[in-house]
């Protein structure tokens, strides 16, 4: 047992050593994007442009070896661009069906939020189903299979704001934020001599190791105790004057999942409140509607979630 732990350890550090080669002086944001993996979870990767969001979400698929497919997402994109189309071959004189860049192990959803809502409810069954239906027949996606979706924020021009079902899809939304002195310093320097090396990452995991760490996950233990401490965050939220639309069932059960993984990366086989706390503002924020405006909001979803948090007695 021992053994299994100390190799799932090694595993875990060698993805996210993988991952920091590429995105520099963001430990914290590349341990969240594992996080996910290991939940078997989707991420949302939310920032200004040009802060690493496809850099991120590039380095964590391409340090898998997994099938990966990229797609732009564009004003005049169709769900068919997405999911795949039914073609008729008329030489055996019925439809074959030509699958999309959906069919993948790790899907890059870039800037998400340009696209129409049509084309983003695509996602919907894919994501919470692992499948895609066509014409009345059900497709299976593989395993593992995860979407990285990165967007502006929605008061940039030319963006349509994710739907609430959307965003429910997505077990966490994180941000990268700009790196500090040093981490652009080293940025600059792969620029000298024409040598621009962000994607080039060596993969680290097979599809067979990933799947194996996401089983071990489901395997980290919560005490009642810690259960009931999580439940009571999501009443909360329920109950809070400020909030209109508070965590649902999805939400809690992506939480309970976020936690075992963490847990399981920081080399421990139980949860801690610790866990459920760090992970509330980054799997509960994109959830939450604040009920002032209806509109959501960052700053607002973060202070009250803090405040919830705050009061919210620990258990010993």
């Amino acid at each position: 047992m021992k053994a299994m732990e100390a190799t799932s350890r090694e595993k875990v550090s060698t993805l996210r050593t993988a991952v920091g080669r590429t995105i520099k002086g963001k430990e914290e944001t590349i341990e969240l994007a594992v996080v996910a993996l290991l939940a078997e979870g989707h991420l949302l990767i939310e920032d200004v442009p040009g802060v690493g969001k496809t850099t991120l979400g590039h380095a964590l698929a391409r340090s898998l070896d997994c099938t990966f497919h990229r797609i732009q997402f564009t004003s005049d994109l169709l769900p068919s661009d997405v999911l795949g189309v039914a073609i008729f071959n008329p030489r055996v004189n019925e439809f074959e069906f030509k699958h999309g860049p959906i069919f993948a192990n790790v899907v890059l959803a870039d800037e998400i939020n340009r696209t129409t809502p049509k084309t983003q409810s695509a996602l919907l069954e894919a994501m919470n189903e692992n499948q895609v239906t066509i014409e009345n027949v059900t497709y299976p996606l593989p395993k593992p299979f995860m979407v990285l979706a990165t967007q502006n924020p929605v008061e940039h021009h030319g963006t349509y704001p994710l739907p609430e079902s959307q965003l429910d899809r997505f077990l966490m939304r994180i941000e990268v934020g700009y790196p500090d002195m040093a981490a652009e310093r080293e940025i600059l320097k792969r620029y000298t001599n024409g040598n621009n090396s962000q994607y080039k990452v060596e993969p680290v995991l097979t599809p067979a190791e990933v799947i194996s760490l996401q089983e071990e996950c489901r395997k980290i233990r919560m005490d009642d105790a810690v259960v009931d401490y999580m439940l009571r965050l999501v009443s909360r939220t329920r109950n809070h004057p400020d909030i209109e639309l508070g965590i649902s069932p999805r939400g809690s059960v992506a939480l309970f999942r976020a936690a075992q993984a963490l847990a399981m990366i920081e080399t421990r086989s139980f949860v801690i409140p610790d866990d459920i706390k760090r992970l509330a503002h980054p799997v509960f924020g994109h959830r939450l509607v604040i009920a002032r405006s209806g509109a959501r909001s960052r700053s607002d979803s973060r202070t009250i979630l803090k405040e919830i948090l705050d009061q919210t007695p620990v258990p010993a």
